[in-house]
């Protein structure tokens, strides 16, 4: 399983759209992977996604999204 930090730092300086964000995650980590956070774990790629946007961690961009870094946790994984 890969933290959700892992895809939240693969965000920064990029900006997405949720089809866009789910392919990019596709292709770096399989289309398979299950994802974990602090708070949730066997997560899908479109659940990862729910997941964060729940939780407030995409700043909205013109043309889609990208990761909001003052709404990131900052410990260890």
């Amino acid at each position: 399983m890969i933290h959700g930090h892992e895809v939240l730092a693969m965000m920064q300086g990029k900006t997405y759209t949720e089809e866009g964000l789910l392919k990019a995650i596709s292709e770096r980590f399989g289309s398979d992977e299950r994802f974990y956070t602090c708070s949730a774990e066997n997560l899908t790629a479109q659940g990862l996604i729910d997941f964060l946007k729940e939780h407030g961690k995409f700043m909205p961009m013109d043309d889609g999204f990208t990761v909001d870094t003052s709404n990131v946790c900052d410990h260890e994984q």
